[in-house]
């Protein structure tokens, strides 16, 4: 039963040690768009939105983003 929790606790902290909040010049450096493809993209709902941190700051969620990136792998030709 001990084995079980650790595992659990061990998985609970790897997924939260993936996720963090990117910036915008963050997310424009990763995937190369620049701030008008990105807000486009969110705008048309083929980028992720990004979560609001303060009134007047955002940030992207760092598996998000990496998911993003994975699909537009996975749709090359």
């Amino acid at each position: 039963m001990t084995n079980i929790i650790h595992i659990e606790q061990n998985s609970a902290r790897s997924i939260w040690q993936n996720m963090t909040i990117l910036r915008r010049k963050d997310v424009e450096l990763i995937t190369g768009l620049s701030r008008s493809s990105i807000y486009a993209g969110i705008q048309n709902g083929t980028f992720p939105a990004p979560i609001r941190l303060s009134v007047k700051s955002v940030g992207w969620v760092s598996n998000e983003i990496d998911a993003w990136i994975q699909q537009k792998m996975a749709q090359r030709t």
